[in-house]
């Protein structure tokens, strides 16, 4: 016993609870007490799980008409255990069973909840879980109180589960295009991908922010908090945030753009500020949408791919490449254009350990995305002469990036998937998942350090 113990590790465990969980799920959502109508296939109700507990969103099967009340909330659980994060639900589950980590375990956990190990394991823990009950709660609130002929109780608090772990499920078959001009539903859903997408580190160094700006102001709610300046943002944190909305901005400026150069009168295509604002933060890895997307343009679409594989901040609810991954790797394009030896973000420079996993996740994602759209070409009619296969390569890359960053956004092929289509997706999507963690540990795990050094030679590139 003591040496299976030994085998489950930090690293080891994220799976086999996912795993687990995902298993769980599907026996549930085959039963006939989750299902409205007719019975679906083990591979449908596997599909649902896998995609729930990786917050993807990617459906076969309406979930509105095809699930009872019953087989919502256990889609909504399992948005919930998934949405806390890998390495949350790894800790909390050995906090509760008084499991002992060691330290070196410790750190690796904590890694991926915070930039640097400031505050307890525990209280930061507790802090996790606590705001985002509470951020959930108020946003279920707001939705119900933005729309409460279109929302019931239910509903808002499905959609703002949901919308905070970055999930992308929705009750309704059109998912939240009947909301396309509605600013209110839009800026509460918004608001809610963005906070849980950012990182939950990040989301408690804003909730010390806030709670020094009223100590500022000299509330008498908050005399007992510490010291104010200790509450400003760290390096990390204002990375993430101005990264972020630079990206938002930056996506909802070239979709409405790109939709308003292709409209025309009368086809309804013009998109407007408000709807390419919500894809670029949907892109996020969230997963809602707002209007059809398989009437937008291809530069809209590759600008979206491109959004989706960047995704969202270290350890939140999003997926993708993560944004601090792709600053540092924007930090080393431009040092080597600068010719300088360090990647500088800020005041400071990146440890070139971090500059090299950043290097080997960008490495292994592409490899994992092609190898699945490779495949996926194969398995779903690309087998085709060139003409004939029409539009079928967009909609592939499309979802399987969408698939690996865990977004959930589809141009319509997922209801369209074969069998073994789908497998592919559902592995993609728990690769998409745990992929970071499983490379870096994996490539550390076999990492020999040598005490000698090869001789260098010369060899021609580009």
């Amino acid at each position: 016993m003591r040496r299976i113990n030994q085998r489950i590790t930090p690293i080891t465990l994220p799976i086999i609870l996912f795993a687990g969980t995902i298993t769980f799920g599907t026996f549930l959502l085959h039963s006939r007490f989750a299902l409205e109508g007719a019975a679906i296939s083990w591979l449908d109700a596997l599909f649902t799980a896998t995609s729930a507990v990786c917050v993807t969103g990617l459906a076969t099967l309406d979930t509105g008409t095809t699930y009872s009340l019953f087989g919502q909330s256990v889609i909504l659980l399992l948005i919930q255990l998934g949405g806390i994060g890998i390495m949350t639900y790894t800790a909390l589950i050995y906090y509760l069973i008084k499991q002992r980590i060691a330290l070196n375990d410790r750190f690796v956990v904590g890694q991926g909840l915070q930039h640097k190990q400031s505050q307890p394991f525990a209280k930061l823990l507790v802090k996790i879980v606590l705001w985002t009950l509470i951020i959930e709660i108020i946003g279920t609130f707001l939705l119900y109180a933005a729309a409460p002929r279109d929302f019931t109780f239910f509903s808002a608090l499905f959609h703002s589960v949901s919308a905070f772990c970055n999930a992308g499920f929705s009750l309704y078959r059109d998912s939240l295009s009947h909301w396309h001009a509605d600013w209110g539903v839009n800026l509460v859903v918004m608001l809610l991908i963005i906070t849980g997408g950012i990182g939950f580190a990040v989301v408690v160094e804003l909730n010390g922010c806030i709670v020094a700006l009223f100590k500022r102001w000299g509330s008498g709610f908050f005399k007992g908090v510490a010291n104010p300046s200790q509450y400003c943002l760290s390096w990390y944190g204002k990375i993430v945030i101005f990264t972020t909305f630079f990206l938002i901005i930056a996506g909802g400026i070239g979709i409405s753009f790109f939709e308003y150069c292709a409209s025309q009168p009368g086809t309804g295509r013009a998109v407007t500020m408000l709807a390419g604002l919500f894809q670029s933060v949907t892109c996020r890895t969230a997963g809602f949408n707002t209007i059809n997307l398989n009437i937008m343009t291809n530069v809209s679409l590759y600008l979206m791919i491109i959004l989706m594989f960047i995704g969202g901040g270290s350890g939140s609810c999003a997926g993708g490449l993560k944004v601090g991954t792709f600053r540092v790797l924007a930090a080393f394009l431009m040092a080597q254009i600068k010719g300088r030896s360090q990647a500088v973000i800020g005041r400071f420079a990146v440890e070139k350990r971090v500059l090299h996993e950043a290097l080997v996740l960008l490495f292994f994602s592409v490899v994992i995305i092609l190898s699945a759209a490779f495949l996926l070409n194969i398995t779903e009619g690309g087998l085709v002469p060139h003409p004939q296969s029409r539009d079928l390569e967009l909609k592939i890359l499309f979802e399987t990036v969408s698939a690996f960053a865990t977004v959930g956004l589809s141009l319509g092929l997922t209801a369209k998937l074969s069998a073994l289509g789908k497998i592919i997706i559902i592995l993609l999507m728990f690769t998409g998942r745990l992929g970071p963690i499983i490379i870096i540990a994996a490539v550390q795990s076999y990492r020999q350090k040598e005490l000698f050094q090869w001789p260098e030679e010369r060899l021609l590139i580009g």
